[in-house]
């Protein structure tokens, strides 16, 4: 893979979409981020939630990326969704066939869960283990339990011993590894070491800190943000101190939300004009 589109992944899912997260989240629980019994002030508690949602992203990168990496190597991608019969909906990080087998990985960033999570992940990984013997009974299957940081491996017995239980009662194959081995097993292991080398570079390149004055790009964010539902933006506008406190730190120069002032005065829809007429109060006061 070249390194321009490893870049590309990562900022795309990292970083794309997270103002528009940001502001679902500030509408939706507005107390979490002004009042009194908070021990952050609004601009510490933004940073605080873009860094989280970045973290949270960074396993979605990584995902997206190694199953590029599986495709480029000539792996049949299968689908990644599947409903049980419970109705839920269980989504698969990695599922593909190479060589005539079929894998499923159940992927993770580190292993630092406590003994709740823990075993809620285990859990997990047997449900979507159930669906996939259902789905290809008749393939050869092999499941994966990964983490892709190697220095923590809190769980590591707990999950051997799990998994043990399952390759014995469900008569699959099943496997745990820790950074490298996977690619080595898989016989992909420059997959590895590439992505070692591009993580490097890449993290030279972001920012120390998430940018969390939105009107510095202006447009990008108005296409990101313009399409968030109505409701988002009539809560926002409804509460006076968190458009004060949090909206204009976000939008310090208005430029974004004159932006969108201009865009939703076009639409023909009730709340539309409603939410532009409310804007225009808000940038002119």
């Amino acid at each position: 893979m070249e390194y321009n589109l490893f870049k590309q992944i990562f900022n795309e899912t990292i970083f794309e979409k997270s103002k528009a997260d940001l502001l679902e989240k500030i509408a939706s629980s507005p107390s979490r981020y002004i009042g009194l019994f908070r021990p952050t002030k609004p601009k510490a508690k933004i940073l605080q939630n873009l860094l989280q949602s970045h973290e949270i992203r960074f396993g979605d990168a990584f995902e997206h990326t190694i199953e590029k990496y599986l495709q480029i190597k000539g792996c049949e991608i299968l689908p990644k969704k599947y409903t049980n019969g419970d109705g839920e909906v269980l989504n698969i990080d990695q599922c593909f066939r190479k060589d005539g087998k079929v894998y499923f990985i159940e992927q993770k960033v580190r292993d630092d869960h406590d003994s709740t999570k823990k075993r809620g992940q285990i859990l997990n990984f047997e449900k979507k283990l159930d669906i996939m013997l259902l789905k290809y009974a008749e393939e050869e299957l092999i499941g994966i339990f990964y983490f892709i940081d190697p220095e923590l491996v809190k769980n590591k017995n707990f999950y051997i011993a799990e998994l043990s239980k399952m390759t014995k009662d469900y008569n699959v194959e099943t496997k745990i590894f820790y950074g490298k081995p996977l690619f080595e097993y898989l016989g992909y292991s420059d997959i590895w070491d590439e992505i070692l080398e591009y993580l490097v570079e890449w993290k030279k390149e972001i920012p120390d800190l998430p940018e969390i004055n939105f009107d510095l790009d202006a447009q990008h964010t108005f296409e990101e943000i313009k399409d968030l539902k109505p409701l988002v933006f009539r809560k926002l506008l409804a509460n006076d101190e968190l458009f004060k406190e949090i909206i204009f730190t976000l939008f310090p120069q208005k430029k974004t939300l004159k932006l969108l002032h201009e865009y939703y005065s076009t639409k023909t829809e009730t709340i539309y004009k409603t939410i532009a007429q409310n804007l225009e109060k808000r940038i002119t006061n």
